[in-house]
This record gives C-alpha cells, sequence and structure tokens, in this order.
C-alpha cells in the first residue's frame, strides 16, 4: 500500500442559522464561529462575514508561514501585528483588493531575514489559492 503522506482532510460542519448567518464548527477543534452578512449586501454586519474570512484568512495564513520561516532560521517575530483591508469589486461581487500591513516588533532585521520574510508570505497556500484576478497588496514594516 502507497504512503501518499496526505494530511487528513480537514471536516467543517455549517449551518445556516437563518437571517443571512451561519454557524461553523471545525471538527477537530471543536471551535466555532459565526458569520453574518455585511451591512453592503442585505446584513447586519454582526460577525466576520464569508469575504471578510477570507481575507483574513489569507493574513493569518501569510503570518504562519512568516512564523515557520522565523523559526526555521531561528529569529524571532512574535508580537508581529496586521491590518487588512478589503475592496469589494462588482460585476461579479466579489473581493476585488486585499491591502495587508505588517508590523513586526522592533528587532534588528537583516536583509535576509526580511527578504525571506516577504517570500514567505508571497507563497502561503491562502495566497496561492486566491484568484489573480484578486489584487493584494502586502507592506512590511520592519
Amino acid at each position: 500500500m502507497e504512503n501518499t503522506n496526505q494530511p487528513a482532510p480537514v471536516i467543517i460542519k455549517g449551518q445556516y442559522k437563518g437571517v443571512l448567518r451561519n454557524e461553523m464548527t471545525h471538527l477537530k477543534s471543536q471551535n466555532t464561529i459565526m458569520t453574518d452578512a455585511p451591512t453592503d449586501n442585505h446584513g447586519k454586519g454582526e460577525a466576520f462575514s464569508p469575504t471578510d474570512l477570507v481575507c483574513g484568512a489569507l493574513g493569518a495564513c501569510m503570518m504562519t508561514i512568516m512564523g515557520i520561516t522565523a523559526q526555521a532560521h531561528d529569529f524571532v517575530i512574535d508580537g508581529a501585528t496586521y491590518e487588512i483591508k478589503k475592496t469589494m469589486a462588482a460585476n461579479p461581487r466579489r473581493i476585488g483588493q486585499i491591502d495587508i500591513a505588517f508590523t513586526f516588533p522592533r528587532h534588528d532585521y537583516t536583509e535576509k531575514q526580511k527578504e525571506m520574510l516577504k517570500n514567505a508570505a508571497d507563497t502561503c497556500p491562502v495566497a496561492q489559492t486566491l484568484s489573480k484576478e484578486v489584487i493584494v497588496n502586502i507592506t512590511m514594516n520592519f
């Protein structure tokens, strides 16, 4: 029997709760999140919208891959923060642009470390999954 070393699939269960809201549970951890439609699309905007989650996933994915890179090369980015700005497009309604600004703790990062972090962000799985039509602007504040 061939071992492909593929990770087990992740299972998320969801339920439509009415009034444009969904509840989703990550089965392995039992963490639950709610979504709500945004105010510009018939919702109340009282929780992350599905497109907000996409943008948040991109930021978290980039930061995670940068964290893995920093660990592997023995430097620290703990305490780094990010701010995401989502801009919607129309016809069809979709995410048009995502601007992410990362701010790293004060540290004397080398040019090589800065380049490694930028490359890590650019190659995260969520970034590789997004349509090339989505404009992604990344700012790194060291």
